[in-house]
């Protein structure tokens, strides 16, 4: 079957896709996205989470038919996310198709380290500069899971309690940290985020 959807705000289609075929294959095969990681394909990590219509699921459990005319959001599209949701549509997310990232773009993207003063800052979105300043990126692996969790909690609760972290972040595990670095880190671009509208 033939697929068609939005991904980092760009409209794409998949072709072949056989029906039991997940949304996180697709992904990192068919379109050369790897930031979903493969790990547990059972839902129960959140390595493989990106934003489908907004809410974050577990792409491996998603079949690729699911995502037939939505909008997914990954790792690699997010700082541009983020940049345009707060530039275009302020507290909301895009309407699909109609702005993002493109896929050459997102298969190009790389994080570089920053000093924050230069235009390379520019590159990320205010949770993955978050992650680096607060040191919660060990190995890596979970950690394109739990940005895009972070993003979708910050865009809904702008001053989130550490309840309100924890259960968005519920649902991603990781093996290197003991989470309070990672706390640190989403609790760095919520008040990051709130000095930016003061």
């Amino acid at each position: 079957m033939r697929v068609n959807f939005t991904v980092n705000g760009r409209k794409q289609e998949a072709d072949d896709v056989w029906e039991g075929e997940s949304l996180l294959y697709v992904l990192r095969e068919r379109m050369g996205l790897p930031g979903s990681k493969n790990a547990c394909e059972q839902g129960e990590c959140g390595s493989c989470t990106v934003r489908l219509d907004g809410v974050p699921v577990c792409s491996c459990l998603v079949a690729a038919g699911q995502a037939e005319g939505c909008e997914v959001v990954t790792v690699e599209g997010l700082a541009d996310y983020a940049r345009h949701r707060d530039d275009a549509h302020p507290g909301t997310g895009c309407a699909a198709g109609t702005c993002g990232t493109s896929l050459d773009a997102a298969q190009r993207w790389q994080a570089r380290p920053t000093d924050g003063q230069s235009a390379e800052a520019a590159e990320l979105s205010p949770v993955q500069q978050a992650f680096i300043d607060a040191g919660a990126v060990q190995c890596g692996f979970c950690t394109p899971g739990l940005l895009v969790a972070a993003d979708e909690l910050l865009e809904a609760q702008p001053s989130p309690s550490d309840q309100d972290i924890r259960e968005a972040l519920s649902g991603n595990l990781c093996r290197c940290t003991g989470y309070e670095k990672i706390l640190d880190a989403v609790r760095l671009a919520a008040a990051r985020q709130e000095e930016a509208v003061r």
